[in-house]
């Protein structure tokens, strides 16, 4: 893996850890020499992530919406900086340059690109390894939501393993390189 994208919140969060972690996350990926593909922004969870990457010698690259480029005050010093036209071009973009996926803690718009990136898993868009870093267990009421959606029938069982959860950034970055896609043809059976 080459380049991982990272969603997550542009603002800090209510626990300090969400942006310490969030940087040891930064420094991996540099060491590993990963790229990281984001949202572009300089504050928030998304700012520590990318300032941890850049501090540590490694590549950034960002994709902002034109309308949240001063709202979330776009990082003037990344690698590259993509200013795209809207929400659904920055997720395609973050998409096609990403080898993988990684969701920190963030609010409705992370986890609407969480869903839709598993989603793409789910339905065979995409094979590649999608995992959460569950900082103080912050996804834990999602991962009962996927639990019922799977008691309600509406999510198969197999699916659950399209998404790698772990509490450690050096975890989770080692069970994506080991991550093997499921053989979807369809996601009916």
């Amino acid at each position: 893996m080459k380049k991982i994208a990272v969603f997550c919140g542009s603002s800090d969060g209510a626990q300090k850890e969400y942006k310490e972690v969030a940087a040891e996350l930064g420094k991996e990926l540099a060491n590993r020499g990963i790229t990281l593909v984001y949202g572009g922004a300089s504050v928030g969870v998304m700012g520590a992530l990318a300032d941890s990457v850049l501090r540590n010698g490694g590549d950034v690259i960002g994709v902002i919406p034109r309308l949240l480029e001063e709202r979330e005050i776009s990082h003037k010093k990344l690698s590259k900086l993509y200013v795209v036209d809207t929400m659904h071009e920055r997720k395609a973009h973050m998409s096609e340059l990403a080898d993988g996926f990684i969701v920190l803690p963030g609010g409705p718009g992370t986890l609407e690109e969480f869903f839709e990136i598993y989603t793409w898993a789910q339905i065979g868009i995409h094979q590649k390894p999608c995992g959460i870093l569950n900082i103080n267990n912050y996804f834990k009421l999602l991962f009962e939501l996927l639990d019922h959606m799977i008691d309600q029938k509406f999510l198969q069982e197999r699916f659950r393993s399209l998404t790698i959860i772990e509490n450690k950034p050096e975890d989770l970055l080692d069970k994506l390189y080991q991550f093997e896609p499921l053989a979807i043809k369809t996601y009916l059976r």
